[in-house]
């Protein structure tokens, strides 16, 4: 049976289909085994190619938006971070009967962090550190402003304000009302302070890549810009328990109403995928939006 459709525009692409393309576009590779990547991401189909390659396709035309600018970027970004992330090696064009642009990858070793069991969870905490430090340290004055392309991450807190609220109440029959509110608008007090700064804009579990224990990639970059630095501070509620938490606040030296606009932005995403997302369209995230929310109003209740 086909999987529940997550976006109402996407298209539909298949073993057959990435086949065909490879075909046309990249013959070498025609004859290379091939098999879905599960669990399915939300904005890209992925196949595995051979032993050593994944083919990525995006759902949508506003992912195949995102494609054009990791190409740009990646391959910049990726001389200047401390672990592997997704440089392509080969660039695909519409055709065969797929509307998007499509690139082909090397395959990164490791599992999802939602897969993955991660024994030194301060350790992670200091890896991410490290990693997002070096992110913020790149050049911002030359990267992309928060838009479309990147579904608006990195903007001011509050311009996330009427959509939270939508589905707040959208989910008031599954969630304390009064606590979350009372969450959201303590965040949106919290003044930017902090100045612009490069950011992956969806790190989270699904996207931390760990190999025999230890972070070792980070994928999905269609969420990169230029933006508040919160946006990538709130893995530490999607990806760390509360110890390790701190650690990570500690090390990359967090302050006050970053860590709050953090705590918002994670809040808000946790809140966007329960309205959106059900068991049956996307259950992978479903669980762990659940998780963050937990973690989030777990967080709030002991500040």
């Amino acid at each position: 049976m086909p999987a529940a459709r997550m976006h109402a525009d996407e298209v539909h692409v298949d073993g057959r289909l990435v086949r065909r393309l490879l075909e046309i576009q990249f013959p070498e590779w025609a004859d290379l085994t091939l098999r879905r990547v599960q669990p399915a991401g939300t904005d890209n189909v992925l196949y595995r190619l051979g032993a050593d390659l994944v083919v990525r396709l995006p759902r949508t035309e506003r992912t195949s938006a995102t494609l054009e600018k990791e190409r740009r970027w990646l391959p910049m970004l990726a001389r200047l971070l401390p672990l592997a992330v997704p440089v392509p090696l080969a660039h695909g064009v519409p055709g065969g009967g797929y509307p998007f642009l499509w690139s082909v990858y090397p395959w990164l070793q490791g599992r999802d962090a939602t897969r993955a069991r991660v024994v030194d969870t301060a350790r992670l905490a200091l890896d991410l550190a490290s990693f997002v430090r070096a992110l913020w340290q790149t050049d911002p004055a030359i990267g992309p402003v928060p838009g479309e392309h990147n579904a608006f991450r990195g903007v001011p807190l509050a311009t996330r304000d009427a959509r939270t609220r939508s589905s707040i109440e959208l989910l008031r029959n599954s969630i304390d009302v009064g606590v979350v509110t009372a969450a959201w608008e303590s965040a949106l007090r919290a003044p930017a302070e902090h100045a612009p700064v490069w950011i992956h804009g969806d790190l989270d579990p699904r996207n931390l890549l760990v190999d025999e224990g230890r972070l070792s990639a980070v994928i999905d970059w269609g969420c990169l810009g230029v933006g508040d630095p919160a946006c990538d501070v709130m893995v530490a509620w999607k990806a760390l328990p509360a110890p390790a938490r701190e650690l990570f606040r500690a090390e990359l030296e967090v302050d006050e109403s970053t860590w709050e606009r953090a705590r918002g932005w994670a809040l808000s995403q946790a809140l966007n995928a329960l309205s959106h997302y059900t068991m049956e369209t996307n259950p992978g995230l479903v669980l762990e939006a659940r998780r963050w929310l937990a973690e989030v109003l777990s967080d709030s209740a002991s500040a």
